[in-house]
């Protein structure tokens, strides 16, 4: 009865990778994307889609090997499934600012709606795009569905918003690189060169720590010279308001160093002058503060002097899904983790299923759960605390960028992790 399971198993597991590689990029789709946008809405105990556009627009610039997500991260994710064969075309997980709202007091009282986009390379041929959200026993149950026929004539095929770009960094054929648009955000007409000059010492900073460093040969980076009314973003806590492109904010559910933005729409028409995996909004600002939402885009202060330091902790959560190692500082959400499901980020436990993070990094005999002490300072181990819970939830270390601005690297665990997506979005 074993040995015929394990048959079974394996027969499975090698069915869904020989089903994996027959999706042939040219075979299934053009080379173009196609973007879905709709309204995420609802409260804390419910939420559905209002659908609100589709279009084609002119350039793909993800990958076009590696076409099926395959890290299960997020709290949603989409899918394509082809119409008349039922292979999965594609799929990508996502974060939304909507979700994290829903952990807060507000959505008990309160109905709101966050705009979404979802992007994906445009079909050849009839689909069904799929919606799922992570229900709080980390379970993906079917939000939305639809039928996309590529013929239909309300796909909206436009004109880009045009918007003045440059390559400031990176030779790579797009498919194969990684791609980030940085969006100019509180940036004036005359403050363009400063845009410029801030997006090439940002994206060192992102780039001369592991694990970018080593694939920094492999990223391209674009500057998109949105041009906003006003210099700066809106700091709602101090009553400055200020007419930018993007509309961001600081107080993001009234929290004062996170720095947002919920226009997605407008993000999007943007960053769709470039081929784009990754879209860093930069926000011209002294003060404190960025964000990460993950397989979204990664958002921070230009000319704060941690600037350095947050433009790399928002990336690893915007790009590669890292969770915040942090306990002990303020947040806006409310049990945001169950602590009876292992969570999906790849750098903290609640110990349900170890086995799938990094207990195989551990050095033989170290204690588990392992004290913080001195004598573990430099150690991978399991260190109580993370993901803004002091109890129930642990990390890989005492710290790491993911816990504070003290460290100038990543901890062994989230360079792993950063390494596997950089892999990914190559097309390796």
């Amino acid at each position: 009865m074993i040995r015929s399971i394990t048959l079974i198993c394996s027969l499975l597991i090698l069915a869904t990778k020989l089903s994996l590689a027959s999706v042939d990029f040219d075979t299934y789709f053009e080379h173009k994307t196609l973007r879905v946008d709709y309204l995420l809405g609802g409260n804390a105990n419910e939420q559905t889609i209002f659908l609100q556009d589709l279009k084609k627009e002119a350039i793909w610039g993800g990958t076009t090997i590696n076409l099926v997500d395959t890290f299960d991260y997020g709290n949603y994710r989409f899918k394509l499934i082809d119409k008349a064969s039922g292979v999965l075309l594609y799929s990508r997980g996502f974060g939304s600012l909507f979700q994290e709202w829903q952990s807060t007091p507000e959505a008990k009282t309160l109905n709101r709606s966050y705009y979404q986009v979802n992007v994906m390379p445009f079909p050849k041929n009839k689909a069904q795009f799929i919606v799922e959200y992570r229900n709080r026993d980390g379970v993906f149950e079917k939000l939305f569905e639809y039928e996309i026929d590529p013929g239909n004539y309300f796909i909206l095929e436009e004109t880009a918003m045009e918007v003045k770009h440059s390559k400031l960094m990176g030779n790579g054929n797009a498919n194969s690189s990684i791609d980030v648009a940085f969006i100019a955000e509180g940036y004036t007409q005359e403050e363009m060169e400063k845009f410029r000059a801030d997006v090439e010492r940002v994206a060192g900073y992102v780039l001369n720590v592991e694990p970018f460093k080593s694939y920094a040969n492999r990223f391209n980076i674009y500057a998109l010279e949105s041009v906003s009314e006003e210099s700066g973003p809106d700091i709602p806590g101090k009553q400055i308001y200020k007419n930018t492109v993007l509309h961001s904010n600081f107080y993001t559910f009234d929290s004062e160093r996170y720095l947002t933005t919920s226009d997605l729409k407008t993000m999007h028409d943007i960053a769709a002058n470039v081929p784009y995996d990754h879209i860093f909004v930069l926000i011209n600002t002294e003060k404190y503060g960025g964000a990460g939402i993950y397989n979204y885009y990664t958002s921070c202060s230009s000319d704060h002097k941690l600037s350095r330091e947050v433009a790399s902790h928002e990336f690893g959560h915007g790009f590669v899904g890292l969770a915040d190692e942090y306990y002990t500082s303020g947040v806006s959400v409310e049990d945001f983790y169950n602590l009876e499901v292992e969570p999906w980020e790849p750098n903290i436990t609640t110990l349900i299923d170890f086995e799938s993070k990094w207990k195989n990094m551990l050095d033989e005999g170290i204690v588990t759960p392992t004290p913080r002490t001195e004598i573990y300072a430099e150690k991978v181990g399991l260190f109580e605390g993370g993901g803004y819970m002091s109890k129930g939830i642990y990390s890989p270390v005492q710290d790491c960028k993911m816990k504070s601005n003290n460290k100038d690297e990543f901890c062994p665990v989230c360079q792993k992790s950063g390494e596997k997506m950089i892999r990914f979005t190559i097309g390796e």
